[in-house]
This record gives structure tokens, C-alpha cells and sequence, in this order.
């Protein structure tokens, strides 16, 4: 398993290391990693598991990034070509919580689109880690619906805060949905890989409202 930059960043921050994610309050909530607060980060990878122990967006202070692609706040993804297009434009990634009114809330590289059937929902929220190395650190008990699965090994690099098992959601792991083709920015409804809650671009590259969705699939442009 291959970890990248920032979970390697995030190894030395934690002093507290007994009580880091020792309650379980939270689990399963949504989140975006800091990571996607930077105009230059190009998004996760699919063959990753990425840690971020100190989001304050979880109660747990965890938020996992389990084989995600891309970034959640930017489903299709940008392509070089698209990095011309003004930040307002709807092919350009952005900061989250920002419109696009500023040229600074565009994203400055190019993103891959997310995974069809990895989506954020299943693959990055909040966690805790619930079992580990060190014998007297306090780990939480994974709520209904979520299993303690080993996801960060002990590598001899002072991650041992972070080294142990982490609560997962149960039969959404990559092992349960392997990844599929990526999201597309569609000119049409009806295409299983369509994503963002089913919505795709027409061919004003817009992004409207989709009228019936199930699984996943635009229906009808309403």
C-alpha cells in the first residue's frame, strides 16, 4: 500500500497520541481533506489510503480517504485543456466553498475525475482508529455498520500515532467494489457514468438538474 505526501506530512503532528480518536461520535460523517484547500493539489488516488488526523471538520479529529480517485469537491475532474477556461466556467474544479467569483478559487492543475463506483459517500468520511500497536493508547469501538480493518502498517518512520486499524464502512471497501470506469462529463442523460447524485453537462456545459436518477444514472433532462 502506498501512501502519499500528506499522510507522510501528517505523521509528525500528532503529540497526543493516547487520545487520538478515542471516541467514536462522528463516524461516518462526511468530509473534505485540507488537502483540497490548495490550488495545487491534483487529488487522491485510487491505489492510496490517505489519513488526516487532525480535520476538524470530524469529531473523531480523522478523516479517511480509503481508494478514492480525484477530489470530492470536484467529481468530473479538469483536464489541461479546461485550465483556460475562466475559474466561474462549470468544467473548472475549485476551491471548496468557493464560486469562482476570484480567479484564486480555481484549481491550478489538472484533477482526475472520481471513480464511478467510489464515490465520496463510500470512501472518505470520518473514522477512528479502533485498534493498534501501542497497548495503552485509547481506541474507539466501530459503530453498527462499520468494521475495525487494518489500514495503516507500522513502517519505522515515527507514523506509530497513526499505525492500526481504522473503522471502515462495511461492503463499501475497494475489496467490495472494485474500482470501474471514471466520472464523465456526459453531453446527454442515461449514462452509467454520470456522477455528482447523477447529475451531468449538457451541450452548454452546464450542469442541470436531473429529473428521474436511480443507481447512480441521470434520466431525464428536465
Amino acid at each position: 500500500m502506498r501512501l502519499n505526501n500528506l499522510w507522510t506530512m501528517l505523521l509528525a503532528v500528532t503529540t497526543g497520541a493516547t487520545s487520538l480518536a478515542c471516541e467514536s461520535g462522528g463516524v461516518g460523517d462526511p468530509c473534505v481533506p485540507e488537502d483540497e484547500y490548495r490550488s495545487t493539489f491534483s487529488g487522491f488516488s485510487v491505489d492510496e489510503v490517505n489519513i488526516e488526523s487532525r480535520s476538524f471538520q470530524c469529531e473523531t479529529r480523522v478523516c479517511l480517504v480509503e481508494n478514492f480517485q480525484g477530489r470530492v469537491s470536484c467529481p468530473y475532474g479538469q483536464t489541461e485543456p479546461e485550465l483556460g477556461a475562466a475559474a466561474g466556467d462549470p468544467v473548472r474544479c475549485r476551491i471548496p466553498g468557493t464560486d469562482g467569483s476570484d480567479p484564486a478559487d480555481a484549481v491550478a492543475v489538472a484533477v482526475e475525475p472520481q471513480r464511478v463506483n467510489r464515490p465520496p459517500e463510500d470512501s472518505v468520511y470520518c473514522s477512528c482508529r479502533c485498534a493498534g500497536p501501542d497497548p495503552n493508547a485509547r481506541y474507539c469501538n466501530c459503530p453498527s455498520g462499520f468494521e475495525c480493518v487494518p489500514l495503516v502498517d507500522d513502517l519505522g518512520l515515527g507514523q506509530a500515532q497513526l499505525a492500526g486499524s481504522y473503522c471502515a464502512k462495511e461492503g463499501k471497501r475497494i475489496q467490495d467494489n472494485p474500482p470501474a470506469a471514471n466520472c464523465e462529463k456526459l453531453a446527454g442523460p442515461g449514462s452509467a457514468r454520470s456522477c455528482a447524485a447523477g447529475q451531468y453537462f449538457d451541450t452548454d456545459r452546464q450542469v442541470p438538474a436531473c429529473g428521474a436518477v436511480q443507481g447512480g444514472v441521470c434520466g431525464v433532462n428536465p
